[in-house]
């Protein structure tokens, strides 16, 4: 299980070591907030349309060598940015990482569920989180220091290595596991499975919380910055946000495999926290930054792991690549949607405004949740319907 969590604290630590520090640094390659932005969403664009035919393909041939190949990628396009150091370059380099990441993460998610039995599904995924909330803490601290150090070619050479070694490690530890017999799927049926419910709402608060995630880590440090915070003290507050989401992640995957929480009860508080937090991001200075980034991570943390959990509960096993690659493309949808959002609305208006707008969409579902619940306890009609 190790290099799974090694594979999952590689994507963290690469996406959002990178992203914490562009807003904040790089003055060359970043010269707007809308630039931003289409960095911050280049990495899970190319997620969003690979994600799911990666997933597919780890059914098919069996999600090791999908897995092992993505971190091979992922090694050889941060090498490229340490070789052609130049703004047109990092786009390139930001594009190839988010490929081979389609590859390799959901590979890791289907293989968590494989290699575990349901009853410890949510213990495996608080973990593996765990795993990935340490590599995004880590991500815009020890970044904001390497780029401080050496720029940005000295981060993009650290994530070099480090995927060379996770793939390696990776090579000698991680048991093949064959690809299960399945019946024939077709497009109707894919379609019917992805509309149901158990699928869709799952799904759904994995990307609202993804979202607030991205943009808390790429815009925190934008407020950090007005707030005359460096670099490295940015960096280090907006870690608060993935150190929470590492401390919460293993107990609500505990908490729902002893049957102490809910999958419907705890996405649902983890959604309204992180609403709670992106309204905090509104606040001015050192304690708006970190009372959104301790709100976040607690709320994300809540979501994550019962929300892949209850995708995993809900699946069969023979299918288990292509339903993570397709809730991964939730997650980059998420992902990448977010920063567009804020940015789009921060250039129309202010930064502010695009906090305030997120956190009314996060709030949207769990609201309308407890009104068609308290319709129905009161007895009335449920006009929401």
């Amino acid at each position: 299980m190790w290099p799974l969590y090694a594979a999952g604290f590689t994507t963290a630590f690469g996406a959002h070591g990178i992203a914490a520090n562009l807003g904040g640094f790089s003055d060359d390659a970043v010269t707007s907030l809308l630039v931003l932005g289409g960095l911050l969403a280049l990495y899970d664009g190319a997620e969003v349309l690979l994600k799911p035919v990666f997933g597919t393909l780890a059914d098919r041939i069996g999600a090791r060598p999908v897995l092992l190949g993505g971190l091979i990628a992922f090694a050889a396009a941060s090498a490229l940015y340490v070789l052609v150091d130049s703004p047109g370059w990092l786009w390139a380099a930001r594009l190839g990482q988010g490929a081979a990441a389609s590859a390799f993460s959901p590979s890791a998610s289907a293989l968590v569920a494989r290699l575990n039995p349901a009853a410890r599904h949510g213990r495996a995924y608080g973990s593996y989180g765990f795993c990935k909330s340490i590599g995004y803490t880590l991500g815009p601290l020890l970044g904001g220091v390497l780029v401080w150090a050496g720029g940005l070619r000295l981060l993009f050479a650290v994530l070099a290595v480090l995927g060379a070694a996770v793939a390696g490690w990776a090579a000698l530890a991680v048991p093949s596991v064959e690809p299960l017999p399945k019946a024939r799927q077709t497009l109707l049926d894919l379609v019917r499975r992805i509309a149901d419910p158990a699928f869709l709402a799952p799904t759904a608060a994995l990307a609202a919380a993804t979202a607030a995630l991205s943009v808390g880590v790429g815009f925190l440090p934008v407020s950090g910055r007005a707030a005359h915070l460096g670099t490295v003290a940015t960096g280090a507050a907006v870690s608060v946000l993935a150190a929470c989401a590492a401390v919460v992640q293993p107990k609500a995957g505990r908490a729902l495999d002893e049957g102490r929480l809910t999958t419907r009860t705890g996405i649902a508080a983890g959604l309204l926290i992180t609403a709670a937090g992106s309204a905090c991001a509104m606040l001015p200075g050192l304690a708006g930054v970190l009372s959104a980034a301790a709100l976040i991570g607690v709320g994300t943390g809540l979501i994550t792991p019962l929300g892949f959990a209850a995708l995993a509960a809900g699946t069969p096993p023979e299918r288990l690549g292509q339903t993570m690659g397709a809730a991964e493309l939730g997650r980059e949808l998420g992902d990448a949607g977010g920063p567009l959002l804020v940015a789009g609305i921060a250039t129309l208006a202010t930064l502010t405004h695009g906090y305030a707008t997120l956190s009314a969409l996060l709030a949207v579902g769990p609201v309308i949740a407890l009104l068609r619940r308290g319709a129905r306890t009161t007895g009335m009609p449920d006009t929401m319907t």
